[in-house]
């Protein structure tokens, strides 16, 4: 007991530099410090998940059934709506092109001019023979109707008679077959002034001023096309057409179109937008192509501002059935795999839990589950990079698109560092 006294009294009045004494009271320094550490770390690990870390929280949505319409995303072609090809209907040179190249023309406008004037020479005599023929049966009927008295005053033959009346017949013939001659001329020369059969948008022309064209060979002129709306060709599986028949059938599935209208259809341009306003379906062709097992539908699209062009390649978006108790999911969380399509739910105790689930068509930035899903689930689709740890519960939050639900998440670690601080 005295030596403690005297050691402590010894040190109490030693002189001691402030340097020595800090280096003396270090050690007390850091034993204290790890204590309060270990302390703050049970604490800590008692409160949090791994490290001592809060659950981290993800967006999750409730899968609620809902009507849903299932569309179908098929390749097609675009198809005017009407197409005519100018073509020559006499012989001759071309003389003058009367229309602009890529231009609106109207039907039965001028577009080239062919020489007319071995044309109009032929009508010319053919309206001379006519004259001539016309001139004849007067004759003709005039020797006849004199005649006519004489043969009753036996004073001609009954057989002088019959000749003078098949005369004027003959002449009458001769007189209708004029009359075709100068209608053969006229239109020839209406043929060398070619016009629009149809209304409808000019492409090139396919012939020069002094270029000499065929009506036997029927030299194409031009190539006029009505592209206002336009068709579009496409082809889907027999066996899909055929499932969906069924699913209607069994009443799995309503009628897209309300009120017996036809099924809506979009076309979908290569850069992924869609065309200014949708179609309908026209119809389902009745027979299978034996070579590739496929149906031919066609659609019906307006295009009044030009974007789809005939012999596109587009992509055509059908509605063909409404599902009245669907769930979306959006497609940020469907894992899509060889093995299948899976999404993570919340499970019990907050803990993920991978779903396999069938999928239908999309419907906008979303899958259609078919099956695979229970109403009410929590089907998380945010915040996949914040689970580190495979199969440590979660906090789910409300997700929203635009990324409404990682601002909690977000929030939450500037917290986590000032508590940190703290102690």
């Amino acid at each position: 007991m005295s030596h403690h006294k005297t050691a402590a009294v010894t040190a109490s009045h030693l002189s001691i530099s402030p340097g020595a004494r800090a280096l003396y009271l270090l050690p007390l320094a850091v034993a204290l410090a790890a204590a309060l550490v270990g302390c703050g770390g049970g604490q800590a690990g008692a409160q949090g998940g791994p490290g001592g870390m809060p659950p981290p929280q993800v967006g999750v949505i409730k899968a609620e059934p809902q009507a849903v319409t299932l569309q179908v995303e098929l390749p097609g072609r675009v198809e005017a709506l009407r197409t005519a090809q100018v073509r020559a209907r006499v012989n001759g040179v071309v003389l003058k092109r009367l229309f602009t190249e890529g231009a609106l023309v109207k039907e039965g406008q001028p577009l080239f001019q062919i020489d007319p004037a071995p044309y109009q020479a032929a009508l010319d005599s053919a309206t001379a023979q006519l004259a001539k023929a016309q001139a004849n049966v007067s004759q003709a009927s005039a020797q006849a109707e004199r005649n006519k008295p004489l043969v009753e005053a036996k004073a001609i033959s009954q057989q002088e008679y019959l000749s003078s009346v098949a005369a004027a017949k003959a002449a009458e013939a001769d007189v209708a077959a004029a009359k075709a001659a100068v209608q053969t001329a006229r239109l020839n020369l209406d043929y060398a002034s070619v016009r629009a059969p149809i209304s409808g948008r000019i492409g090139r022309a396919l012939v020069t001023e002094g270029a000499l064209v065929s009506a036997a060979e029927a030299t194409q002129l031009a190539l006029i096309q009505q592209t206002d709306k336009v068709y579009v060709n496409f082809t889907q599986s027999a066996n899909e057409v055929q499932g969906l028949r069924r699913a209607l059938a069994s009443g799995q599935l309503r009628a897209a179109g309300k009120d017996g209208a036809a099924a809506q259809v979009r076309a979908v341009l290569d850069d992924g937008t869609e065309a200014a306003k949708p179609g309908k379906l026209l119809f389902t062709d009745l027979s299978v192509d034996p070579t590739s097992g496929q149906v031919l539908l066609r659609a019906e699209l307006p295009n009044e501002q030009g974007q789809l062009l005939p012999g596109q390649y587009v992509r055509v978006r059908l509605a063909q059935g409404e599902m009245p108790a669907g769930m979306l999911v959006p497609q940020q969380g469907v894992k899509r795999g060889t093995q299948g399509d899976t999404v993570m739910v919340v499970g019990e105790g907050n803990k993920p839990e991978n779903r396999p689930v069938k999928l239908g068509g999309a419907q906008g930035s979303s899958w259609v589950v078919l099956d695979g899903l229970k109403p009410g689930e929590q089907v998380i689709v945010d915040g996949f990079q914040k689970m580190f740890v495979p199969g440590a519960p979660v906090s789910p939050v409300p997700w929203a698109p635009g990324g409404a639900a990682s601002a909690p998440a977000a929030a939450a670690a500037p917290a986590s560092s000032a508590s940190a601080a703290a102690h």
